[in-house]
């Protein structure tokens, strides 16, 4: 079973969704037989690397509202990322441009480290309030996962993966992603956004039995005489 998840670094309903596919695979009998791919999307391609404005102003600009507004939607989300044991800073928070972490993924995924990095970066941003738009922290970032450090600035430095990342934004366009995170199950079922962990156990339960059953058919009465690969047999004939 394949897993497919869209999500962006900056994205609070990401993490929090990540962790709530995480807790149902846990339930999940078969979790070694599912493969999980991450996707790329970025909410915003024309946020600016560097930016003097908070995540609160930048929120208020957005949607129209107070500073206090934006303050109390920041609030909120940080309490339901408790629920899933998940430490939010938003008055630290760096905001940023994704493109690059997202193709460091894309070099990552070629050493069979995406899933290591994927978390240490919504980590890194999210509760230790890196700056994960600068190629420098990325680079670090990269070590921590296990990857050459000098290599993966190497890959920062330059234009490599681009192309990777620009496909997965296509893909979501063309299938109708207008949100993150999305889930797409055995190109099957799509789940969108930061559902319970039940939701998720539910689809993949069911996703597996369709794909594992060994016959769509239910059997009526009870089996007469047929031929298979050992031939044909006759029954004995009742007295």
């Amino acid at each position: 079973m394949k897993i497919e998840v869209w999500s962006d670094y900056v994205c609070p309903f990401c993490y929090i969704g990540k962790r709530h596919l995480e807790e149902a695979l846990e339930k999940f009998p078969q979790r070694d037989k599912v493969e999980i791919e991450f996707k790329s999307f970025e909410l915003d391609p024309s946020a600016p690397v560097n930016t003097e404005n908070s995540i609160q102003e930048i929120l208020a600009k957005k949607y129209g509202t107070s500073l206090e507004q934006a303050q109390n939607m920041t609030d909120r989300m940080s309490q339901q990322a408790l629920t899933v044991g998940l430490d939010f800073r938003f008055d630290t928070n760096i905001p940023t441009n994704t493109f690059d972490a997202h193709r460091l993924t894309k070099y990552a995924k070629t050493k069979g480290k995406e899933a290591d990095l994927t978390e240490i970066l919504l980590h890194a941003h999210f509760t230790l309030s890196k700056h994960i738009g600068d190629k420098g922290t990325l680079s670090e970032l990269a070590k921590h996962a296990g990857l050459d450090e000098k290599e993966a600035l190497a890959v920062l430095n330059g234009e490599d993966f681009s192309q990777e990342v620009r496909m997965d934004e296509d893909e979501a366009r063309q299938i109708g992603v207008q949100g993150v995170p999305f889930f797409v199950i055995n190109r099957k079922y799509a789940i969108s956004g930061a559902q319970p962990s039940d939701v998720f156990l539910n689809s993949i339960q069911k996703v597996w039995e369709e794909e594992n059953q060994t016959s769509p058919l239910q059997p009526l009465g009870t089996e007469g005489m047929a031929c298979d690969e050992n031939g044909c047999e006759v029954p004995n004939s009742k007295e």
